[in-house]
């Protein structure tokens, strides 16, 4: 390389601006060489690169083994040669023969850079690889940049991230340079670069918007305990705190349904059901249940199974269109919910203390919905 010093000037700077470790780049321009000269001079002798660290320079190597009887005249050399060129050398030892050609400085630069570029390349998708796959389960902004077989590409800033059809809710129309919000659900390697695999489907994006909406989930204060969630459609969410001076579902709602009729507009519409935690089972099936509400709760810890008395009224708001109340109640306390009704149940006994009108619920169950 006629400009050597120049060259490591250069590799310095790369070192510094691009974070790439100065030995595995010149070890990844040595090992180029070592392909750039077969290549180029079309041999198949075993030769070593070799670049001085401070001047740059590069010398070509020729290897051979030292050994008694040569069969192979391009990587072996006898004993009695080796002896005529060092009386040190022994059978088993390596000798080394510089045959850097005269043209090789052109061959070199070309090759150098090359290798620059791709590891420049490779060091950057590593670093946007480092820095995605830390967060994963975050939300994130962006623009859409293109959309592609229904396959929305956003610019988040040094790279882009992928939200397919099946992330997203029907209700959802996105075009071009619109901004939004996605989940970082998956980042995955490929021979292109990484992958940010975006959702907004994930019962995590949720979560994520009421820790955006809600300081008192930001800062612990609030916990959300589990989410249960039918992207488009509905999501109920139970929380829990143990300071005694909050009410951490009022929290969540916000004075007047501020906080949580921002996250139903981003949801475009999705309906939120916001209920207390509570580690007895029974109470909390009686809450995930709402807007039903629940007569009696008969649970079998050992199955994680209960079976739950409602009035005969409630029955179909309690089981809900298509079964998704009760779905997703048995989905957020991890509990098989068997529905009852009281005559079902019990027989044709008469009650008394259940004649609530159908819009007197507990106070801690909120129920909201785009208006």
């Amino acid at each position: 390389m006629a400009k050597g010093n120049e060259f490591m000037l250069a590799v310095a700077d790369l070192v510094k601006e691009k974070g790439i470790s100065k030995e595995v780049l010149i070890d990844a321009i040595e090992s180029a060489l070592v392909s750039a000269y077969k290549k180029n001079y079309g041999t198949s002798q075993n030769v070593r690169v070799t670049i001085d660290r401070e001047t740059g320079d590069v010398d070509v190597l020729m290897r051979k083994d030292v050994v008694e009887e040569v069969e192979d005249e391009f990587t072996e050399i006898s004993l009695e040669e080796a002896l005529e060129i060092d009386y040190r050398y022994q059978v088993g030892d390596v000798v080394e023969y510089q045959v850097t050609p005269r043209d090789f400085g052109r061959i070199a630069a070309q090759t150098a850079k090359q290798v620059v570029v791709q590891r420049i390349r490779e060091a950057e998708r590593g670093m946007i690889f480092d820095n995605y796959i830390d967060r994963q389960g975050e939300l994130i902004t962006g623009v859409v940049q293109r959309i592609s077989n229904e396959t929305i590409f956003v610019n988040i800033g040094n790279t882009e991230g992928i939200l397919v059809a099946g992330e997203r809710t029907k209700n959802e129309r996105y075009r071009v340079n619109d901004r939004i919000k996605a989940y970082i659900m998956d980042v995955r390697k490929s021979t292109k670069g990484p992958q940010i695999f975006l959702s907004r489907t994930h019962p995590g994006f949720v979560e994520r918007l009421f820790e955006l909406e809600v300081p008192e989930i930001e800062d612990g204060t609030v916990v959300i305990k589990s989410i249960a969630r039918e992207a488009g459609s509905r999501t109920k969410i139970a929380v829990y705190t143990e300071d005694e001076n909050v009410d951490p579902v009022g929290a969540c709602v916000g004075t007047g349904g501020s906080r949580v009729r921002n996250i139903v507009d981003e949801l475009f519409g999705e309906k939120i059901d916001i209920t207390t935690w509570d580690e007895d089972p029974r109470i909390l099936i009686k809450n995930v249940l709402s807007p039903a509400k629940a007569e009696e709760v008969i649970a079998d810890e050992d199955e994680k199974a209960a079976t739950v008395v409602v009035p005969d009224y409630q029955l179909s708001l309690a089981i809900g269109k298509e079964g998704q109340n009760v779905r997703l109640a048995a989905k957020l306390c991890g509990w098989k919910i068997d529905i009852k009704s009281h005559t079902q149940y019990f027989g044709d006994e008469e009650f008394d203390d259940y004649d609530d009108e159908y819009d007197d619920y507990e106070d801690e169950i909120v129920e909201v919905e785009e208006r």
